[in-house]
């Protein structure tokens, strides 16, 4: 099943995608669906962030390759870190950032969208809280982040999460191709199979310590590669068997 959310008369509303069509739903996909009859062309729809996340939790240095780039060392557990709601970003959404960063970077990643509440939840649970998989874009103010010393304003800016273009449950997290290009040009290329701490575990890592709630997004990580975007890019985050979500820096 793909999940979208799209613009109807000024609201937000849910749908599945079938072939070129959205058929909407009556609510949010979490509990049950419940179609309402709308059926609507693909094209004529504007995409909104496939989710409405009380917050995103973050991964931190979880491709070896993008570790070592940072200069950092190889953690011996998972970073977390948070990007609040204010960070949500749609498909062909415009990224801008305040005038005073210096270096706007792209991070192009695997997310994926918690259904239902998760606490304490086991690695060998970790399918029966997943809505689906989308791509994210963790846009990140470097200069931001280093002179902070900490990632907080540097990585919630307005807008710095883009998400979509649909969540899918169609795919297997643990193994995908993930390519970011930087207007067209291919800057990060790896496979979810590299993760050095794999989607269960860190389900079961994230929950020991914090409250999941239907509609917030784990993104896993960036692998190496990461780079500077300036006015006038695109930047594309493509997934296997999930699509393309582009956006465009202002």
């Amino acid at each position: 099943m793909k999940l979208v959310r799209i613009e109807r008369d000024g609201t937000a509303v849910w749908g599945v995608l079938k072939d070129d069509e959205v058929l909407t739903l009556a609510g949010a996909p979490y509990e049950r669906l419940t179609f309402d009859g709308g059926r609507l062309p693909l094209k004529q729809c504007r995409l909104l962030a496939p989710c409405e996340p009380t917050k995103i939790v973050c991964v931190g240095k979880n491709y070896y390759d993008h570790a070592m780039e940072m200069g950092e060392g190889v953690p011996d557990r998972p970073i977390l870190f948070l990007k609040a709601p204010n960070t949500v970003n749609r498909p062909e959404g415009e990224v801008s950032a305040p005038s005073f960063v210096e270096r706007l970077d792209y991070e192009g990643e695997l997310a994926f969208v918690v259904k239902k509440r998760a606490k304490h939840v086991k690695a060998e649970e970790y399918r029966d809280y997943i809505l689906g998989y989308t791509c994210l874009n963790d846009v990140t103010a470097r200069d931001v982040q280093k002179a902070d010393g900490q990632w907080s304003r540097g990585k919630s800016m307005d807008g710095f999460a883009p998400i979509g273009p649909l969540v899918t449950d169609e795919v297997d997290g643990s193994d995908l191709k993930i390519e970011t290009r930087l207007n067209g040009r291919t800057v990060q290329s790896a496979r979810t199979s590299l993760f050095m701490t794999k989607i269960p575990a860190l389900m079961e890592f994230i929950t020991a310590s914090m409250t999941l709630e239907p509609g917030d997004v784990v993104t896993t990580g960036t692998p190496a590669g990461i780079g500077a975007m300036r006015p006038g890019d695109v930047v594309e985050v493509e997934i296997e068997g999930i699509g393309v979500l582009r956006n465009y820096i202002r």
